[in-house]
């Protein structure tokens, strides 16, 4: 296995291996409020995707592919055969991917706050985001990000995670970052989500508009063995804004299959 990068990762609890896979600009830290109500059943590891946190920075244009081969190469040094893998956003990308190149090892998927059969106009609507990143500038589009990833109320009352979750974009490299945003925009899983023959656990915001409702009942329906839970009068950050939910609904999945 060549092309992966050593992530730095954590592990903690006992029981099942249980890996937690965050998106774009965050850190193993996206887990805070939920790996702990987790590892009660669990060996949970969480860690940093490439050029996240406290993972090495090596080249800025990788993909999909680059970063399950990372996944992979923490499994290794975990020594754990077979775990459960469940992802938030380009993580819910990198967990079924997983899945369809390592089937061996996954027990079961969580695919959290993600997205596939986009049509045309969501691709654009994405694409704009991205393109107006790169022409204003990162800092300068973040009021448009916390809006797509927080509710009104939780931006108003709880400013100190919403600041540190802003404050972790600003301090991704700015091609890291650029290049995360374009692997979530064009990645389309529709066509081979069938091939996943395992329990899987699909969920989102009923506000999130980029990983809308409609988009998670056709990622849901074209899965072999799906539930689909939708969360009330929440947007895309689900594990921040609604982590006892969140949490709540993973383990009734996993503590039932």
């Amino acid at each position: 296995m060549t092309n992966f990068v050593d992530c730095n990762f954590s592990q903690s609890g006992e029981g099942p291996g249980l890996f937690l896979i965050h998106g774009i600009g965050a850190a193993e830290d996206a887990w805070r409020f939920i790996a702990p109500k987790l590892s009660k059943y669990f060996t949970v590891i969480t860690y940093d995707l490439r050029g996240h946190g406290m993972s090495p920075l090596t080249n800025k244009n990788f993909t999909l592919d680059d970063l399950v081969l990372d996944l992979e190469r923490i499994r290794e040094k975990t020594k754990i055969e077979k775990a459960h893998f469940i992802g938030h956003s380009l993580g819910g990308m990198i967990a079924p991917a997983y899945a369809k190149k390592f089937p061996e090892k996954a027990i079961s998927l969580g695919l959290l706050s993600t997205v596939a059969a986009r049509s045309l106009e969501d691709k654009i609507k994405i694409l704009n985001v991205i393109k107006k990143m790169e022409t204003e500038g990162i800092p300068n589009t973040l009021l448009t990000l916390t809006n797509r990833w927080f509710t009104d109320d939780f931006i108003k009352n709880n400013s100190s995670i919403v600041d540190r979750r802003i404050k972790q974009v600003i301090n991704t490299n700015s091609e890291v970052f650029l290049n995360v945003f374009r692997i979530y925009a064009e990645t389309e899983m529709i066509s081979w989500l069938k091939d996943i023959n395992l329990p899987c656990l699909v969920m989102t915001g009923e506000n999130d508009l980029g990983s809308s409702p409609m988009h998670n009942k056709k990622i849901s329906s074209e899965l072999i063995n799906s539930q689909l839970v939708i969360l009330p009068d929440v947007k895309h950050s689900i594990l921040l804004e609604k982590p006892d939910e969140t949490a709540n609904n993973i383990l009734k999945f996993l503590l039932n299959i």
